[in-house]
């Protein structure tokens, strides 16, 4: 018997079994294709605007993702660079080969982890409780907690044109059993759409008529351990290309054989990564839509056309790839596809991931409704640290809105539900200049020591850097830097005003074309007892800049908090809450929010009738406490 079975090897299943492993559980992965595990069926890349602020995540709370991207990575690029923290993100470009292979030898030598090829048919359930599995082979397995990651093979579907296929991405057996036993067990299941561009083979493209797009020069990294350099010292460029009105208007003549606009396609695509005909179609006014060329590998002859998702059908495909520029005369290896799959109504799980209706049944990634690599190894390490802590009788982890991304979409996912594929941005984050890419470690790392995911030298260098920090916070208000000729040229030459007396370093810092490395030359003499010390001096730089809006944003969570700490009665009846709006009584009664603050995120739920809940429930405390007293 084990105590925790992943079923699934994308990057959800990944996190969850290798967090479960990390807490010492006896763990098993059972997966269609154990040299796939990791793999990248869609872009070849890990982060991009709020999602690379996921990986920093993934990796200060002690998932995997952020160490592999870095091990892995041809490109690295930091994004916004020019703008605030608040909107700056990595990107790299990854080896999708070398990932999948590098992930799969940390699966192996992995402890408490073992490995199983093999398809899930049903899940075995007592008293609405999951206790294992049944294989395809009819053996049964059985396990404490089940954690389903099963990303778009549930029941999934390739359509070309009128053209459909029953099997998964890039070729793989898709999961029906497991999709049938989910209704069978009253899952509210919802079909969804996703889709990936075609493939060219690079050495045909022209790369004389597009324009190269290199990452940074510096070499950025994902984790805060070290350890973990790329083992690929080649770095590829991207490259731009445009699409133009011949595409499109081949395109709209065409529009009825796409799976999507001829009634083929069931289930609802994503809003923030549209095919190119939903582009053509939706944003009109546009003459021309932005396509990138991707290198997928340095052992692929192979190019990946960001932006020209499709699901028209191969013949229409061939043609608009090839008016592409600097596509015209290139060999095509595999051509566009849209799928479509099986998903849960994400207002069937819990905060902790833990399912609703079946306890100790734990669901995480595409199955619940996300789209995109770093959305799903998120909740894989939310799901495998909760189901390992559950089955240590542990209260279960539940990220604030204001303490990480992942916490973000993971309410919004189990309050607000989602009808098509969910994407991260940062708009969704109302406090995303308290989760910046740079600070991953000081929100989250904690929660990862105690959680086991992080050993002592790692929490003690978190420490270390808290209280460095700090330090230098107060140093910064005392040290002053007295006016000189020396000094006024540093300053000229950061188109920043002399100074005609003595000034702290605080308040130089405060001017905006003042930076850190500025501050170095000012005062040279600087000690900064941390190893990367350019890490520290970045997180004060930022903490000064920006301690009004820092200061308003924290006060702001921290009102939220007050309603968070507020929760609400497992038993209550919301049939019993008078003047209360029916949409708001049945959406909280779908619902059924742990507490006052995730109530009020709920759509159809207004101020109104949360005082109206917060005064229902005062009144049913003050009426236990008086049967109390008198028993």
């Amino acid at each position: 018997m084990y105590d925790v079975i992943v079923v699934g090897g994308g990057h959800a299943g990944c996190e969850a079994c290798l967090a479960t492993s990390k807490m010492g559980l006896k763990t098993l992965l059972i997966t269609g294709n154990l040299n796939m595990v990791g793999s990248m069926p869609c872009n070849p890349s890990i982060g991009g605007p709020a999602k690379g602020v996921v990986v920093r995540e993934i990796d200060a709370l002690g998932g995997y993702m952020g160490k592999n991207a870095d091990l892995c990575q041809i490109q690295t690029k930091m994004l916004n660079s020019s703008k605030g923290p608040a909107v700056r993100a990595l990107r790299f470009q990854e080896d999708k080969i070398v990932y999948m292979e590098s992930m799969k030898n940390h699966l192996e030598q992995t402890q408490h982890l073992d490995l199983l090829e093999m398809y899930v048919e049903d899940l075995l359930v007592e008293d609405l409780k999951v206790k294992g599995v049944l294989l395809e082979d009819g053996k049964k397995i059985e396990a404490k907690a089940v954690i389903l990651t099963t990303g778009t093979y549930l029941d999934s579907r390739i359509l070309r044109g009128h053209w459909t296929s029953k099997e998964g991405p890039d070729g793989q057996k898709t999961s029906k059993g497991l999709s049938e036993a989910l209704k069978r067990l009253g899952f509210e299941i919802q079909r969804l759409k996703t889709g990936t561009p075609p493939r060219i083979k690079a050495s045909t493209i022209d790369f004389s008529k597009v324009k190269t797009e290199p990452g940074d020069e510096y070499t950025w990294k994902y984790s805060f351990d070290e350890g973990y350099e790329s083992k690929l010292k080649t770095r590829i460029p991207c490259y731009l290309t445009y699409t133009n009105q011949e595409i499109h208007n081949l395109i709209l003549e065409n529009l009825k054989q796409s799976a999507m606009y001829g009634g083929v396609v069931e289930g609802v695509g994503p809003r923030y990564c549209p095919s190119i005909e939903d582009k053509v179609v939706k944003f009109s006014d546009k003459e021309r839509h932005q396509i990138f060329f991707e290198p997928e590998s340095l052992s692929l002859d192979q190019e990946y056309i960001q932006g020209f998702s499709t699901s028209m059908p191969i013949e229409i495909q061939d043609k608009m790839i090839h008016m592409l520029p600097g596509l015209e005369h290139c060999e095509v290896i595999r051509y566009a596809y849209a799928i479509e799959y099986d998903a849960i109504n994400p207002l069937e799980i819990k905060p902790s991931l833990e399912t609703k209706k079946i306890e100790n049944l734990f669901t995480a990634g595409q199955i619940n409704g996300t789209s995109g690599y770093e959305e799903a190894a998120g909740q894989g390490l939310i799901a495998g640290i909760n189901a390992g802590r559950k089955i240590m009788n542990k209260e279960p982890l539940i990220l604030a809105r204001d303490e990480a991304y992942i916490g973000v979409m993971i309410d919004d996912l189990v309050t607000k539900g989602t009808n098509e594929p969910y994407r991260l941005l940062t708009s969704r984050a109302e406090y995303r200049l308290l989760l910046r890419h740079d600070n991953a470690d000081l929100r989250l790392r904690e929660y990862g020591y105690q959680s086991g995911l992080i050993d002592e030298d790692a929490y003690q260098r978190l420490l270390c850097k808290r209280n460095c920090i700090e330090q230098l916070q107060k140093d910064f208000k005392e040290i002053k830097i007295k006016p000189s000729l020396e000094t006024n040229v540093i300053l000229e030459e950061s188109n920043s005003s002399p100074i005609t007396e003595g000034t702290s370093i605080y308040s130089l810092l405060k001017r905006p074309e003042i930076s850190y490395l500025t501050i170095l030359k000012l005062y040279p003499d600087l000690i900064v007892d941390y190893p990367d010390k350019n890490e520290v001096l970045e997180q004060v730089e930022i903490e000064v800049k920006y301690e009004g809006y820092i200061s308003k944003a924290l006060s702001q969570a921290q009102k939220m908090r007050g309603y968070e700490a507020k929760k609400i009665p497992e038993t209550i009846n919301y049939d019993f809450v008078d003047n209360i709006a029916i949409e708001a009584k049945e959406k909280l009664k779908k619902i059924r929010p742990l507490t006052i603050g995730q109530a009020s995120r709920i759509s159809g739920v207004n101020p109104a009738d949360i005082s109206v809940l917060v005064v229902y429930i005062e009144n049913l405390k003050d009426k236990n406490s008086t049967k109390e007293r008198k028993s």
